[in-house]
């Protein structure tokens, strides 16, 4: 398996200065490549303390001033909030910046007050990603860019530097709802899967945009990529205890940022799938939801951790994990000791396995269709 980490520069109730922060998740991003992760990746948010990543590609091509061998992931650009041509310009960019290093993650979106932040209706962003997402594929392999849509009216331009390699294999998107699985598969990208429904759930509409990918394309799609929030710890109590409290404050910070006690979403078209994340609060309550929330991802001692990802694995055919080791103003020594644990017992293991095997669930069709990453 390749083995990812990502840094999410996550500041709850502005405890402490953003300066800070940013000095404790640059630690460890500067930490991945010495302790043998394949890939560093970046998330984009905007305004509130939730994430404070507004450029995730400058701060993928920070990392490859300061890499030599790890990939390079956008976990995702959020296409509505840009202008496509720029993303086309900057990812070709980053791609000659790091000698070929990028993984391409695009998403459309779900933040109320970021899509206000920009001034762009929420109702328009599954077209405005649709349209962005066609122009830049396009343009990243033949080398410009010209589309004429309802929102994207863009003239031919050619993209400077121009894409000397291929992008497909290596462009994912970030997919929740049903909806945007089928879009994901018509587009010809992988899917990045961020643990946030049951994931039965999640393998059977993983079937459905196989079956949806291999009729629009005639072959089998990428292995999806899976990220996890992850905590590791020696110690099976405290590992417990301190996920609870850490993933468990993640949590609470989603609800908060995405406004899941809300009731706009159900208002909202495109967004009509999230009113169920919002009903499931209002029904069941923060703690439960935050409860099941924190039961999806990856905590515990090294063999917990193992057992977890291979239970994932199993279930959706991920053939990537990406862990999340420092959020909701975990000190940053507690992260860099789950990391480092985490990359000494768990990584070595994980990247030593081959594909998927013939008995796994749901995936070994597509297992060895495409290549893991690198």
């Amino acid at each position: 398996m390749h083995v990812g980490m990502a840094p999410i520069f996550q500041n709850p109730e502005r405890r402490r200065a953003d300066g800070e922060v940013y000095r404790d998740d640059l630690r460890l991003a500067d930490l991945a490549e010495p302790l043998g992760f394949q890939s560093i990746w970046g998330v984009e948010h905007h305004f509130t303390d939730y994430t404070m990543c507004p450029d995730v590609l400058q701060f993928l091509t920070y990392m490859a001033g300061r890499t030599r061998r790890a990939q390079l992931g956008s976990m995702v650009v959020v296409l509505p909030w840009h202008d496509p041509l720029r993303v086309a310009e900057q990812v070709a960019m980053l791609d000659h910046l790091s000698g070929g290093r990028v993984i391409f993650g695009i998403g459309r979106g779900l933040g109320r007050v970021e899509f206000e932040g920009f001034g762009v209706p929420m109702e328009e962003s599954r077209s405005r990603f649709v349209e962005s997402a066609e122009m830049i594929l396009r343009g990243l392999e033949q080398g410009y860019c010209e589309y004429d849509g309802a929102f994207i009216h863009q003239k031919r331009k050619d993209i400077r530097p121009a894409p000397f390699k291929t992008f497909k294999g290596r462009t994912y998107a970030a997919a929740v709802s049903p909806e945007s699985i089928r879009i994901m598969a018509e587009l010809g990208v992988g899917v990045l899967i961020i643990p946030q429904k049951p994931w039965d759930t999640v393998a059977a509409e993983l079937a459905s945009y196989r079956e949806t990918f291999r009729e629009v394309n005639g072959t089998d799609p990428l292995p999806p990529i899976t990220a996890g929030w992850t905590f590791c710890d020696p110690n099976p109590e405290r590992a417990r205890e301190l996920a609870y409290r850490y993933v468990g404050s993640y949590w609470d910070s989603v609800i908060k940022h995405y406004e899941f006690k809300a009731d706009h979403f159900a208002k909202t078209k495109g967004y009509e799938y999230y009113a169920n994340m919002s009903n499931m609060v209002s029904q069941h309550g923060t703690d439960a939801v935050t409860e099941f929330a924190v039961n999806l991802q990856v905590w515990g001692t090294p063999e917990q951790c193992f057992d977890k990802i291979m239970d994932i694995r199993k279930r959706v055919g991920c053939e990537s994990f990406v862990g999340v080791f420092g959020y909701a103003g975990m000190p940053v020594a507690e992260a860099e000791r789950s990391m480092r644990l985490f990359a000494a017992e768990v990584l070595p293991t994980l990247q030593g396995l081959g594909p998927a095997a013939a008995s796994d669930n749901a995936t070994a069709d597509n297992a060895t269709a495409h290549p893991p990453l690198r």
